[in-house]
């Protein structure tokens, strides 16, 4: 139910942005929302389904994870190497177009996709409750209202009591902090690579095909935690990766100070060694803590709790592009001033190792074993309650079977 509506949503907004040329700008940004929203419930969905699988199978958790983050480092290789073809040929207004196939694509997924009888009654029960509430509005009121209230607080209430535990706050604290710390001066690096006097004068295609040779260090990046890493234990394994993360920033100091073209390295061939470093080095800091994330959440939430998860972890990525935004407005970089961009750079790395002062933060455990507690991962009052104890709880359901 979910896929084939928020990919339907992608369509109408990919398609009303590809069709109106003098679109405002208020109606641009809610469509440009509105289909980054149905790309999230579609994958948050899917991210939920591999946390519910990794809480009962704990020691495929980083299989699972590995294996996502395969596709995806696939799926990010074949667009960005489409992408600057297709801008140059359809300009944005096409590509826009051609963007509402990949929202079809979901919704096909949502048709094929089967679907167990809970989910389905769970459907049924929704349906009931709007006719019933069409046909008798009070006694929907008197019947309906209450139970999805009470399901709301006990959904609430155990993500509270989740939240609380040392186990669990700890190493939400430390995401957080390990993505807000990490300023993200992209877009300075981004006009500087594009501009024609202090940069390399790249052109949408080159940026097009640098991306897409950094999904290829993406791509190792899963393979080599895969092979090689996903036993470590997490805190050991974060940290010499967040370290690994702040050093592998000075090739972008060595780009900007133009050192590379004094040993002789064309700013292209060092451009795609420095994206692929970069993607390759941030691929392996994210796959462990999504391992930490399906790990954390108690099972009956599963779905809500990992989205809660997640939304903490989003928070932190736009606290870092507003760090970066300031860190860039702050030494006067703009779209045509680069003098500070260094500066900005090194700053930047220095605040990437800066995670490692609160490493504690994160469980020195086995990844391939359970973190949360007895009480919290086997206790039944945190997914049922009195009235649904015999149910099987996915994804929260909000609407529960009621007598007639």
């Amino acid at each position: 139910m979910l896929f084939p509506f928020w990919g339907s949503l992608g369509i109408v907004s990919m398609l009303f942005l590809s069709l109106h040329k003098n679109l405002h700008i208020v109606l641009a940004l809610l469509s440009l929302t509105a289909g980054s929203a149905a790309v999230a419930i579609a994958d948050v969905t899917v991210d939920a389904c591999v946390a519910q699988n990794s809480g009962s199978h704990p020691s495929l958790a980083a299989d699972m994870q590995s294996l996502c983050a395969l596709s995806s480092s696939i799926g990010a290789l074949v667009g960005f190497s489409l992408s600057g073809i297709l801008v140059h040929l359809l300009g944005p207004m096409g590509v826009y177009g051609l963007l509402s196939i990949p929202a079809g694509l979901v919704v096909l997924v949502g048709v094929l996709l089967k679907e167990s009888q809970t989910y389905d009654f769970a459907y049924q029960q929704v349906l009931t409750s709007h006719l019933t509430a069409f046909v008798n509005r009070s006694v929907s009121k008197i019947l309906i209202l209450p139970q999805v209230n009470q399901n709301l607080t006990d959904a609430a209430k155990a993500m509270w009591n989740t939240l609380k535990c040392p186990e669990v706050w700890r190493p939400c604290l430390y995401m957080y902090l390990s993505f807000a710390l990490s300023v993200d001066i992209q877009e300075g690096m981004f006009y500087w690579a594009t501009d024609s006097k202090g940069g390399p004068h790249f052109s949408k295609e080159s940026i097009g095909y640098i991306s897409a040779m950094a999904s290829i260090g993406a791509l190792l990046g899963a393979i080599l935690y895969q092979y090689g890493l996903k036993d470590h234990s997490f805190q050991d394994l974060l940290f010499w990766i967040q370290l690994l993360f702040g050093l592998s920033g000075m090739l972008d100091l060595v780009l900007v100070l133009r050192l590379n073209l004094k040993f002789g390295i064309p700013d292209y061939f060092f451009m795609v060694i420095d994206a692929s470093v970069s993607k390759m080095v941030g691929r392996l800091k994210w796959m462990p803590l999504l391992v930490l994330s399906s790990k954390l959440c108690p099972p009956g939430i599963e779905g809500t709790f990992f989205a809660l998860l997640m939304s903490i972890d989003n928070f932190g990525l736009l606290t870092s592009r507003w760090g970066g935004g300031l860190l860039l407005h702050f030494f006067k970089i703009t779209r045509t001033k680069f003098h500070n961009l260094w500066l900005a750079i090194l700053i930047r790395n220095i605040l990437r190792i800066t995670p490692l002062f609160v490493l504690f933060l994160v469980p020195r455990s086995d990844p391939n074993s359970s973190i949360l507690p007895d009480e919290k991962s086997d206790s039944k009052e945190m997914t049922e309650t009195p009235a649904t104890q015999n149910e099987n709880i996915e994804l929260v359901a909000l609407v529960h079977h009621m007598d007639r």
